[in-house]
């Protein structure tokens, strides 16, 4: 999955960037707290996008 496709669907549950790393980036869900980070590759595993979806408690990326 393309990481911009993974980061669209973030934002679109509510989530927002906390800060940018050299290799990651964190991501934040306000309404839960909960903290991922997300590589900044190019390309995404699904089974990746997927734990961070989960751990963001956001809908999977189906």
């Amino acid at each position: 999955m393309k990481r911009t496709e993974l980061l669209r669907h973030l934002r679109r549950h509510g989530c927002v960037l906390k800060r940018e790393g050299r290799s990651h980036s964190l991501w934040t869900n306000p309404s839960t707290g909960e903290i991922e980070a997300v590589p900044r590759h190019v390309e995404i595993a699904n089974k990746l996008a997927r734990k961070i979806c989960r751990g963001l408690s956001v809908p999977e990326i189906g």
